[in-house]
């Protein structure tokens, strides 16, 4: 059985969000980097809860990450992860419509 794109994009969204969502519960298990990326990124904590399905609020969180590679190298082993995998997801979602 062929996959077509619009399958293979989809399957790449879904693992994209997945990545991100891991990243985030990530995040947001230490207080102090928890805070850090609502200030950095504008983002509320009202948002981040109704966003959670968002590719921009996912791939804010991604970006942040970006931001401080020890935080990108620390969350990508956590999350059982390649650092490049955080990057490239991120470019996934904001290429989601």
């Amino acid at each position: 059985m062929r996959i077509n794109e619009t399958n293979r994009v989809a399957a790449n969204g879904a693992a994209a969000e997945t990545i991100a969502l891991s990243a985030l519960a990530w995040v947001l298990a230490d207080e102090a980097r928890a805070l850090r990326l609502l200030d950095l990124t504008g983002l509320t904590p009202e948002q981040l809860r109704g966003g959670l399905g968002d590719p921009a609020v996912l791939g804010a969180t991604l970006r942040f990450l970006e931001s401080h590679e020890p935080d990108l190298i620390a969350c990508a082993a956590a999350i059982d992860a390649a650092p490049a995998e955080l990057v490239e997801a991120r470019q996934i979602l904001e290429e989601r419509p």
